[in-house]
């Protein structure tokens, strides 16, 4: 609090084993049969953030769920119990297990909702004395959640906030009429530079002006992802190199605090009419105790375009406003000024700075506002922009890395800088080996999950810098399913996140049946090579796959298996690791060069 973004909210996915965008996130229940709530970073990052605002208010929405909780379909809601007895399960191991509450739960990621599941979900939480936890739905449009319920009184007495996404500022009649508390649960999903900047600026303050909402969400909190997946630098601020340290504190951050460090959950929204007479808007807040803060934005449409919906034009221009302060706020007498202003190609920006407190006279003041500002009036003294070290300076991936996985009490279930993109590698103890592979990386995923974006019909993890060309990967390989089982290692891997499934490459494959094959693509349709390679499951292999220029080749345990194959394209890539279908396979001694 009153450092930098001072975040009010922080919402995690529920992780449910299938791509949610840039990746995928392990489940706490994996199998029907299986409870582990030390898997993924969601757990740290909730510890983390409690560490640093223990007021924090925290939520969870799961985008992908278990392939049992469909029973084979590619649905969460045949058996609605099944699915509430999961999502509180991850509400009660948050508590058990990290002495996390959980304040919020959500529905299911911009899909449908079950009005049958939403009431057995109240009803599971409370059974389990989670009275205390809120339902928001559904997490997509303001329909039909909120026509149905106003149809439904039983409904309505359960959801307790909708949350729509990337509602453009707007609402609809019907969710007004619900009279619950609106709020835009994720928006922004924007560039992070001052175009990003200008576009939660203006939302920050117009989805109360237009839309009565009283809470914005921006997806994401930092981009911490390889940059070229989907919606690369998409945070709010960026931190995409783990292994130099390297991070960029955005101007988003600074935009963030002109509200968060001046307001907490629990202050109430004045209803005045925000609109500004020569454009931008205002939004004054109270916290019912004498304090008042007032925001004001003033940004232009080209230098505030969210991704998304597309905005309608509308003029702002440099103007005088004159505030009237009444009732108990009449007695203020000064306030104190923080300031942003996007300066653009002009290149003079100026974030969240502290000028000189405004004095009120007789209950009112003015402000000469230009274009593109941002200020922040407030009775409150505690406003403070951090003065932090510079961090590391920026550095490539490591251009020889290697991962032997022998780590016995490991910080996290996953290895450091792979992003799976289909399916869930984790650390494995080999209790059974006696020498080379106790200590793995295990792909954990056995059936297609109840999936939200389209996961690949194969496993895949990605690592390393993008702009490779010429690279040599070997690991060691371990496949675990008799007969049609198989796994790969490859280069020049080109995409991921939620176009995972038209992953181009050059994929060297080894099956259980002692064929091997040299794919151009994930799905493994554009065959370079194939032949035999005596490979056979519940035996450990290594595999090496060299490439250079338009020319590729591979060994196994050391030896030419196929060499000449020519690839025309992709040019560059990651490397990656992954399996023919979803199945246990194990992966030892990674080393890419």
């Amino acid at each position: 609090p009153n450092f930098g973004a001072s975040l009010h909210i922080l919402k995690v996915e529920i992780g449910g084993d299938g791509q949610s965008t840039d990746g995928t996130e392990p489940s706490h229940m994996h199998y029907e049969n299986d409870e582990n709530y030390f898997r993924g970073y969601e757990w740290w990052l909730m510890k983390e953030a409690k560490k640093r605002n223990p007021k924090i208010k925290l939520i969870g929405l799961p985008w992908t769920f278990p392939a049992w909780i469909g029973k084979g379909e590619n649905w969460p809601y045949d058996y609605p119990d099944v699915t509430a007895y999961y999502v509180v399960s991850w509400i009660l191991g948050a508590k058990q297990y990290h002495d996390l509450d959980i304040d919020y739960v959500g529905i299911w990621n911009e899909r449908a909702f079950s009005s049958k599941y939403i009431k057995l979900l109240r009803y599971t939480l409370d059974k389990h004395g989670l009275q205390q936890v809120r339902i928001i739905a559904s997490d997509r449009l303001w329909e039909p959640i909120s026509f149905v319920l106003l149809l439904d009184s039983e409904l309505h007495g359960v959801v307790d906030v909708i949350g729509a996404h990337y509602p453009g500022t707007k609402t609809v009649p019907n969710a007004l009429l619900t009279k619950k508390k609106l709020w835009s649960s994720e928006d922004y999903s924007t560039f992070n530079d001052e175009v990003g900047a200008g576009c939660w600026a203006r939302i920050l303050n117009q989805n109360y002006v237009n839309g009565n909402m009283t809470s914005t969400i921006a997806w994401n909190l930092v981009a911490s992802y390889y940059e070229e997946l989907p919606f690369g630098q998409c945070g709010l601020m960026t931190a995409q190199e783990p292994w130099s340290g390297h991070y960029k504190v955005e101007a988003p951050i600074w935009i963030t605090a002109h509200t968060t460090q001046f307001t907490q959950p629990g202050w109430s929204y004045l209803q005045v009419d925000g609109h500004l007479e020569g454009g931008g808007s205002f939004v004054a807040l109270t916290d019912g105790l004498g304090n008042l803060t007032i925001i004001i934005e003033t940004m232009t449409h080209n230098h505030s375009q969210c991704i998304r919906p597309p905005l309608p034009h509308f003029d702002v221009k440099p103007q005088r406003a004159t505030f009237y302060l009444k009732g108990s706020f009449y007695m203020v007498e000064t306030l104190q000024v923080w300031h942003s202003r996007l300066g653009f190609e002009s290149g003079n920006t100026s974030l969240f700075q502290q000028l000189y407190p405004v004095k009120v006279w007789k209950g009112s003041f003015s402000l000469d506002l230009n274009v593109d500002e941002v200020y922040t009036l407030t009775t409150l003294k505690t406003g403070q922009k951090c003065g932090c070290p510079k961090p590391p300076p920026p550095q490539p991936f490591p251009s020889n890395y290697k991962d032997d996985f022998n780590i016995r009490n490991p910080p996290f279930s996953e290895a450091p800088n792979f992003a799976d993109q289909t399916g869930v590698f984790e650390y494995f103890i080999n209790a059974s080996d006696p020498g080379d592979h106790v200590f793995t990386l295990r792909q954990v995923v056995v059936q297609r999950p109840v999936t939200w974006a389209s996961d690949a019909d194969q496993t895949i993890s990605v690592i390393g810098n993008f702009k490779w060309v010429n690279m040599t990967v070997t690991c060691d390989i371990y496949i675990e399913k008799q007969r049609d089982g198989g796994v790969f290692i490859a280069g020049r891997v080109d995409n991921g996140g939620i176009y995972v499934r038209r992953t181009k490459g050059v994929f060297f494959w080894v099956f259980a049946d002692g064929t091997y094959r040299v794919s151009g693509d994930l799905a493994g349709e554009e065959i370079l090579m194939k032949g035999l390679s005596g490979v056979q499951a519940n035996a450990w292999h290594t595999l090496t796959l060299n490439i250079q220029g338009t020319s590729a080749s591979g060994l196994l345990n050391g030896y030419p298996l196929w060499e000449n194959v020519t690839i025309s394209k992709p040019s560059n890539g990651w490397a990656a690791i992954g399996t023919r279908s979803f199945e246990f396979a194990q992966f030892d001694n990674f080393h890419v060069e």
